[in-house]
């Protein structure tokens, strides 16, 4: 660990000497990407001089441990730094762990109902009010990219994207299936159903992540309409974009104009053939990567959310919420943050065992 900590913190010097030349000053794509570098480890080498400073603060105490008159001062002075040492290096351990290359991208969400027909989709819809309140506490921005509605207050399908660098590493753990039961409100018998809807997380993929040829699409149009094929629009404004290698279907019809659908459908398939790719890259990697959000039966779950009993359960950590009505108003951050927690603690069990 010493020598990573010498090298980043001799890099660290080497960024701000470059920064110092003038040369740089007068180039600003440099002058971005140096200041950018100097960003990612400033927080880290603040940490290893706090390290260093201790380590030594800690051998002249020890050496002045047989001087009578300093002993006392010595002893209290060394015991405390060795605590603080010990607190440094747990510190220094996390900050060291690679971190998912993908955790400063926004993202692009995906909810559909799974299984428990109009119960999930409205439960869908409240899944979607959610985790845009959450951005809202976040003052994130969002944008909806598509919007189905069902018939009865529900969706059959919400696209969306939250445009905040540092989304996907707050966000990714969403993907999955969300479970919810509860007594439906078209259930006259009282008695509880188990629903279940899909949630995928996918981080925004740029122009320079993924390149899609012309030939490799095929684009269409159609007439968007409202819930229920009301209100049909006389242009067909609405976009269908096929990927014909891939068989990934986008549509957009929430914009009035057929460029600016065309413009958030490519978005999302950008994102879909990114997120593809790096599923791909995992497999390879791992061995066996399962899908974000799998077939979405009842069985297949990420979290339940208990209404009778006011209670969430996240089954991958095994951390439970109690107030289901504000935790359905937004209120997620602790859980999100346990399961940033879950995956930091287990990118270091894994750095230390390789």
């Amino acid at each position: 660990m010493l020598e990573k900590l010498i090298e980043i913190e001799r890099r660290y010097g080497d960024i701000e000497a470059m920064l110092q030349n003038p040369d740089v000053a007068t180039n600003p794509a440099e002058l971005q990407r140096l200041g950018k570098a100097r960003a990612e480890i400033e927080s880290i080498v603040g940490v290893i001089r706090e390290y260093q400073k201790t380590r030594k603060d800690v051998a002249d105490a020890e050496a002045l441990l047989g001087d009578p008159e300093m002993h006392d001062l010595a002893q209290a002075e060394f015991d405390e730094g060795r605590v603080r040492i010990e607190e440094l290096e747990s510190q220094l351990k996390v900050m060291l762990v690679p971190k998912d290359p993908l955790d400063e991208k926004s993202v692009i969400m995906e909810i559909r109902p799974a299984a428990g027909g109009a119960e999930a989709a409205l439960f869908g819809s409240e899944l979607f009010r959610m985790y845009a309140r959450y951005c809202e506490r976040r003052r994130w921005k969002t944008e909806i990219i598509e919007h189905e509605e069902s018939g009865i207050g529900g969706l059959d399908r919400v696209v969306f994207k939250i445009d905040a660098p540092g989304a996907y590493s707050q966000l990714k753990h969403e993907s999955g299936t969300h479970r919810v039961q509860r007594v439906p409100a078209t259930e006259s018998s009282g008695r509880i159903h188990t629903s279940t809807v899909t949630v995928a997380v996918l981080p925004e993929a740029e122009d320079v992540d993924v390149k899609i040829h012309n030939d490799d699409i095929e684009v269409s149009t159609f007439r968007a309409s409202s819930a229920g094929g009301q209100h049909m629009q006389k242009n067909e404004t609405a976009i269908r974009i096929v990927h014909k290698p891939s068989g990934i279907v986008v549509t957009c019809q929430d914009e009035r104009s057929q460029q600016q659908n065309r413009l958030k459908a490519m978005e999302v398939l950008r994102a879909k053939l990114f997120q593809a790719e790096q599923e791909r890259l995992d497999s390879e990697r791992a061995g066996i990567r399962k899908g974000q959000i799998g077939s979405g039966d009842r069985s297949e779950k990420i979290r339940t959310y208990n209404f009778p009993q006011s209670r969430i359960t996240d089954h991958r950590i095994g951390k439970d919420s109690h107030n289901i009505i504000a935790f359905m108003d937004g209120d997620i951050q602790d859980m999100i943050d346990a399961l940033v927690q879950d995956e930091q603690a287990r990118r270091l069990a894994a750095a230390e065992e390789s």
